[in-house]
């Protein structure tokens, strides 16, 4: 009788155990049904958000996939630690508030802003997507405390306190900060903040079948359905395009490779994140990207869902050559801004000095030489040679001496006004 019972015993046993096996099997396929189905209908949205834009907006063809993407972003938001800010640095009638408009209609509860204060951005930057409009004097005093919170609310984790008078006594208000900003000016945008933006410089269109288009979003049936399906697939896409594994797993992959740990904390801890070969080849390209730092911080998002798309190599290529011309542009901008300021108004006749040149531009910077020593006569002539600046050049006794080209620093100058 025993042993009849122990019989049963271990044949329900194998019975449940084959019924989780089907049962895990069975959720593991109707997850991968989900990502699959999810996964087409974002591609049908990710190809009409490309040509509303393209209808709509001309810009560099290898931008309008960031732009997209970025989009997309803002319905997957919360899922990330750090999500960039999206900058459109344009000269006057290049559009940039036809596309700051037409970001915040497709993007999750999107708003086209005039102007922007501190109390507003954290009392309602929850949920919301802000496109901020003729963002100008970025950099100026009155707006510190705007400037000093969007420097950290790319990033999960800031949060401020105001205290708020209840019926009885005071109590404490908590606003999260963290929220998908876009923003559009003309000057460009201040080095500590454009450092969190993937920027996006727009020239002016020459093109009328776009520039005579009237801007009827609102009404634009391609847009509405846009809007309204990624809606649809919100909380989905949450489940599937971020796997919650991915950020740890990218951490405990570059700690094997670069980091040698024998302490059994570390396995354990590594051991924790299971990693797939879909997810091994994944990071290995992104390692092989050469991109780090904030670079890497700001475009993880941007390439998670490309590759959710299945447009991951693409897109990595296209954020490689941004960055490489961020890059440039950290060495270059502002100084070539200077340099132009400064050559527009010289006299555009006589021979000067090298040397003569570099003592005046210290002084028109307000600098001294023990102060800045980067501005030497070397980098001078190099800065004057590479923006096209000298028009004749003669080697005399006391070292090289140019005519500048003032009236092409003049031209370039009313860019910057």
């Amino acid at each position: 009788m025993e042993e009849e019972v122990k019989v049963d015993k271990e044949k329900i046993k194998a019975a449940l155990d084959g019924a989780k096996e089907i049962n895990a099997t069975i959720k593991e396929l109707e997850e991968r049904k989900l990502k699959d189905e999810v996964r087409l209908e974002l591609s049908k949205i990710y190809e009409d958000i490309l040509g509303v834009l393209k209808k709509f907006c001309d810009i560099k063809e290898e931008y309008y996939p960031i732009v997209a993407m970025w989009i997309i972003g803002t319905y997957v938001h919360d899922e990330f630690e750090t999500f960039p800010y999206l900058f459109f640095n344009a000269m006057r009638g290049s559009g940039k508030t036809r596309i700051l408009r037409l970001v915040a209609e497709l993007s999750k509860n999107g708003e086209l802003l005039g102007s922007m204060s501190e109390s507003v951005l954290f009392r309602t930057a929850k949920g919301t997507t802000m496109c901020i409009d003729e963002f100008e004097k970025v950099d100026s005093q009155e707006k510190q405390a705007l400037r000093e919170l969007l420097n950290s609310a790319y990033k999960k984790g800031q949060k401020i306190k105001r205290m708020k008078k209840s019926k009885e006594d005071y109590v404490v208000e908590e606003f999260e900060v963290y929220t998908s900003v876009c923003m559009a000016n003309i000057w460009g945008m201040e080095e500590v903040l454009g450092d969190r933006c993937i920027t996006i410089i727009l020239e002016k269109s020459d093109r009328p079948e776009i520039t005579k288009l009237i801007e009827n979003y609102t009404k634009d049936p391609m847009i509405q359905s846009i809007k309204t399906r990624l809606g649809a697939i919100q909380c989905s896409l949450c489940s599937v395009v971020m796997p919650k594994q991915l950020e740890m797993g990218w951490n405990n992959y570059i700690l094997d490779k670069y980091v040698t740990y024998n302490t059994t904390l570390y396995t354990l801890n590594t051991q924790t994140t299971l990693t797939t070969q879909h997810d091994l080849d994944f990071y290995n390209k992104m390692d092989n990207a050469g991109i780090e730092g904030r670079h890497f911080e700001l475009s993880f998002p941007l390439l998670i869902i490309a590759r959710f798309l299945n447009n991951f190599e693409e897109f990595l290529v296209i954020i490689k050559e941004l960055i490489a011309e961020k890059k440039a542009e950290d060495l270059t901008e502002s100084k070539d801004i200077q340099i132009f300021n400064f050559i527009s108004q010289q006299d555009p006749l006589n021979f000067i000095p090298i040397n003569n040149l570099t003592s005046k531009f210290r002084d028109f910077m307000g600098v001294e030489e023990r102060e800045v020593t980067w501005v030497n006569s070397k980098w001078i002539g190099r800065a004057l040679k590479r923006l096209a600046l000298i028009k004749e050049k003669v080697r005399k006794t006391g070292g090289i001496s140019v005519v500048v080209d003032v009236a092409k620093a003049q031209e370039k100058m009313k860019m910057f006004q």
